[in-house]
């Protein structure tokens, strides 16, 4: 469980499945979390109705909710959830609040109406455009794309997917690896930003093999690791 010394998670764009479902995983594993959204009533809404559903969990704290630029500036580290679309806009929204802190980037670069063919942008992911619209003040990690929204919404199911986990600052690839077991998910160091690339296209990958085989929440799983699934020294 959280202790009151962890960080306070900032959820920016937490309104859909996969900020939801990661506020309400983080908040069971008692941490402090705050939704953000461009509609701040939204934000509350949504901190609401997840703080009901953990009503009686032993140890769980109800979230709160704000717009994004509130809960840029509470949280220490941050989680943009939002769609890529709306990727760069809250980016230079929120970029002073982030000065100093840690974001874990989730967004996936998609082209519809192929969203199963991977269309990588000029940088070659999205945490990537990320880091270098908000400089090196701010410690990029890519974590989480590869991982089926819905499934975060349900705490009782297990989530068959491993999390791949890549940035350039080791403390902040530590505490994002920290934030993902929090979460009930194996995470994995997957090296640096660069390599975000690959695991953003994976995603067009799943998308792809859900089309075909007629699933919603085709997941990523490593093989042959020590049991420890820790880095060997």
């Amino acid at each position: 469980m959280a202790s009151h010394s962890d960080p306070v998670i900032g959820l920016l764009g937490g309104t859909g499945l996969e900020g939801r479902g990661l506020a309400l995983r983080w908040c069971a594993a008692g941490h402090l979390v705050v939704i953000g959204s461009r509609d701040a009533v939204r934000a509350r809404d949504v901190a609401r109705r997840t703080g009901d559903v953990l009503h009686g969990c032993a140890g769980a704290r109800r979230p709160t909710g704000t717009d994004n630029r509130a809960a840029a500036e509470q949280a220490s580290v941050a989680v943009l959830c939002v769609p890529y679309s709306a990727h760069a806009a809250v980016l230079q929204e929120v970029g002073r609040q982030l000065a100093g802190k840690v974001l874990v980037d989730v967004a996936v670069p998609l082209e519809p109406p192929n969203v199963w063919v991977a269309s990588p942008p000029e940088a070659g992911s999205a945490a990537a455009e990320a880091q270098a619209l908000l400089g090196s003040g701010t410690r990029v990690v890519a974590a989480f794309q590869n991982v089926a929204a819905g499934k975060l919404l349900s705490l009782d199911e297990p989530i068959d997917c491993d999390v791949l986990v890549c940035g350039d600052d080791p403390d902040a690839k530590a505490l994002t690896l920290r934030l993902v077991s929090d979460a009930r998910m194996r995470g994995l160091d997957a090296g640096p930003l660069a390599n975000a690339r690959v695991v953003d296209g994976l995603t067009s990958v799943l998308i792809g093999i859900n089309r075909r085989y007629g699933s919603t929440s085709a997941g990523l799983r490593i093989t042959n690791l020590p049991d420890s699934g820790r880095p060997a020294s």
